[in-house]
């Protein structure tokens, strides 16, 4: 029921612009603590520049840093997607691994980041967990853990392998847009029928 409600709310997975793997994984580093529209809006000059990899790798710091500067702490991830597109040129040709183990390798990549690349780069199943997906899985109550390597097995226990990856990124963007952390937005939710931690779901209603 919830990955079918959120499919529907979110037909695309992500809303982070990218033609191949590499971009895929470039913008979603470039992702973290900003907006996917903020990210949209300096890939295609970044890209421009620097089509590949092993152009990636030669860049000028200084020059990536202002390309990228409106996405926040540009420096910091001026340094991971520089060091990640070095690693790629010397261990994979330049070529972005298909396997979690090879991708969790690069900088700035790990096995939240890698699942979102693996499922949305290469159709490979993969359930991704950062902040968001920790809070709305605890506050539906498919979970009570914490870790998200517990929360990646539990919810991959019980939900279809062909859904991994669309909830993962589902819930994100639900959590960004409604069930936020302070002041989840109850009234708007498409799950409060059955949410248990829901201020507007009626009382002996069914949970998940």
């Amino acid at each position: 029921m919830t990955y079918e409600r959120l499919r529907d709310a979110y037909p695309a997975v992500t809303e982070l612009a990218h033609r191949d793997p590499f971009q895929l994984l470039i913008a979603t580093i470039l992702s973290a603590q900003t907006t996917d529209r903020a990210v949209n809006l300096v890939t295609p000059e970044l890209f421009t520049r620097y089509p590949t990899a092993v152009d990636l790798a030669g860049a000028d710091p200084a020059v990536v840093e202002e390309l990228i500067k409106p996405t926040g702490f540009f420096r910091a991830k001026t340094r991971s997607i520089i060091a990640a597109s070095r690693k790629l040129a010397e261990l994979f040709g330049g070529e972005v691994p298909s396997n979690i183990d090879d991708l969790v390798k690069l900088p700035g990549i790990g096995r939240k980041t890698a699942n979102v690349i693996l499922g949305v780069g290469f159709e490979v199943p993969g359930f991704a967990v950062d902040t968001h997906v920790k809070r709305l899985t605890n506050r539906l109550k498919i979970t009570s853990s914490k870790d998200p390597v517990k929360i990646e097995r539990q919810v991959c226990s019980i939900v279809p392998k062909e859904e991994w990856t669309g909830l993962s990124l589902r819930l994100i963007l639900h959590g960004r847009r409604i069930c936020v952390a302070r002041r989840p937005r109850c009234e708007e939710c498409i799950l409060n029928d059955f949410c248990p931690s829901s201020r507007t779901r009626p009382k002996g209603s069914k949970t998940f």
